[in-house]
């Protein structure tokens, strides 16, 4: 018998053609006879295809049907086989090696040739993903040059919609995933020194990231680990300088576990030394908003809800939040770990519903500062369960001795749990 692929067991094989006859059950109701897809998150998903190699042209094609079919470079072609087992190997095809990255001509050429040999050059409802990072202006181009009687149609999120409730399968994915969040933040916020260059926690960071926890490793993030710090903590997706870090600021830390590509993000703030008057005040805020929107979170529950719930609370406060307050997750591959499809704001009315997992992140971005806190969350039969276990309070980092021995305040034990999670 043949074995599973690396990093893929049995469970997961079984689970390829049940994923990909939901996706082609939603394509029947759009109209669509074939799917063009481009996004890796995608591409593991209905596969399990896992490689660096989204930066060339590489894609699936999913008949309504008929088995799926998979293009890539020829060199990333002949391997494929040990991560894509939802794919049979005599499916995979690797156009050229000399026709990458070339200004004359483009592998979409190849593989609309190479589509119409296989008897696919006809009329059909063909739908891309419009809004992958990878599906090239170039790709589209080509397809529509050879094969003109495509009627291509964009296919709005298609597969992204079908990821959206987890298996029970995902769900523990997800869950290590949240073992693995927890961890690093630990240790991000174990390294954070007075003076100590950025970069250096950067480095701890990633490198708790990749071990992971006992018995699961850890993989590499969509994004890495956001470090907006002092008067830049104001704006939320700055990384990291060899800057020092500033006492008496506050420091956000975003990050995500990530276990066999299932992200599961978090952010904390903390703070050197003493917290201004007004970081104290708007964290004290944020917190309050955000344990408000958890109150809400359960199936038949609507993000407009959860985001009203949150916006009552900072709106007495004083305080205003533009950005959307949450959105779904799963899959992640760069440069994004967001699936795309719900996102937590007002006038949003989809229902939530058991298996959902999302990132509900209260970010607070002022004039020369801000304030951070996330949880990974899943929605659960009668509520809600956090897939992290830290507290949400603004960690304060007490220097008592020197720059190596610290205190934690109380309110800010890193080991415990803010909130059990409800069980699943």
């Amino acid at each position: 018998m043949m074995q599973p692929p690396t990093g893929i067991d049995s469970l997961e094989i079984a689970e390829f053609a049940t994923r990909q006859q939901r996706v082609k059950e939603r394509m029947a109701e759009q109209g669509l006879e074939l799917l063009l897809i481009t996004d890796p998150a995608n591409l593991y998903y209905l596969s399990g295809y896992n490689a660096w190699s989204f930066y060339t042209a590489q894609m699936m094609v999913l008949p309504l049907d008929g088995p799926p079919m998979l293009y890539m470079r020829h060199m990333d072609a002949h391997g494929a086989h040990r991560t894509a087992s939802g794919v049979a190997p005599e499916q995979i095809f690797g156009y050229p090696e000399e026709i990458v990255h070339r200004p004359d001509i483009h592998p979409g050429d190849w593989v609309a040739r190479h589509l119409r040999d296989l008897g696919f050059g006809r009329k059909l409802a063909v739908g891309y993903e419009g809004d992958s990072h990878f599906f090239s202006v170039r790709m589209y181009q080509a397809l529509a040059a050879t094969l003109g009687e495509w009627e291509l149609r964009e296919s709005r999120e298609l597969v992204n919609w079908v990821r959206l409730i987890k298996s029970d399968y995902e769900v523990e994915l997800m869950r290590i995933a949240g073992r693995v969040a927890s961890h690093s933040m630990r240790v991000a916020l174990g390294a954070l020194e007075p003076g100590r260059p950025q970069n250096h926690v950067a480095a701890e960071i990633m490198a708790a990231q990749a071990r992971g926890v006992e018995g699961h490793a850890g993989d590499y993030p969509s994004i890495v680990p956001m470090l907006p710090t002092g008067p830049g903590a104001d704006t939320p997706h700055l990384t990291w300088n060899a800057d020092p870090m500033p006492s008496n600021a506050p420091i956000s830390i975003e990050l995500a576990g990530v276990h066999r590509r299932y992200h599961a993000p978090l952010a904390r703030t903390a703070v050197l030394g003493k917290p201004s008057s007004a970081l104290q005040r708007v964290a004290a805020a944020t917190v309050e908003g955000i344990e408000a929107a958890f109150d809400q979170v359960r199936p038949g529950a609507t993000p407009d809800a959860v985001t009203r719930a949150f916006t009552q609370v900072i709106n007495a406060h004083g305080f205003e939040k533009e950005s959307r307050l949450g959105y779904s997750i799963g899959v992640g591959f760069p440069p994004d770990w967001g699936e795309r499809t719900i996102s937590f704001r007002a006038g949003e009315h989809s229902l939530l519903q058991e298996n959902m997992t999302f990132h509900l992140i209260a970010g607070m971005w002022l004039d020369g500062f801000g304030f951070e806190v996330s949880e990974p969350i899943r929605v659960a039969a009668n509520g809600i369960e956090f897939l992290a276990d830290l507290p949400r309070e603004l960690t304060i980092i007490n220097p008592r001795s020197s720059s190596n021995d610290y205190t934690i305040l109380p309110g800010t034990d890193f080991n415990a749990s803010c909130r059990p999670s409800q069980p699943a």
